[in-house]
């Protein structure tokens, strides 16, 4: 496992993570490590695709109509 050092972390977040960590029941490194993980690697199955969170944002408002696709012309001949 490798290690990282955090220079010049502002108060504020450092506190911020300190009451997370508390809210979760572990320790503020292990808030971080969380965290960067899911930052990076995500958490895989828990998110909806992107068309999906869309068109949930959408329904509401009645949806969106897509017009249909035509084919494309035929290409002149020279």
């Amino acid at each position: 496992m490798g290690m990282l050092t955090v220079r010049n972390l502002d108060d504020a977040v450092k506190a911020k993570l300190r009451i997370q960590a508390a809210e979760h029941g572990w320790a503020m490194e292990e808030e971080v490590r969380r965290i960067l993980t899911r930052a990076t690697l995500g958490t895989p199955g828990t998110e909806e695709p992107l068309g999906s969170r869309i068109h949930a944002r959408f329904k509401s408002l009645g949806g969106v109509d897509v017009p249909g696709r035509s084919l494309p012309r035929t290409p002149p001949k020279f």
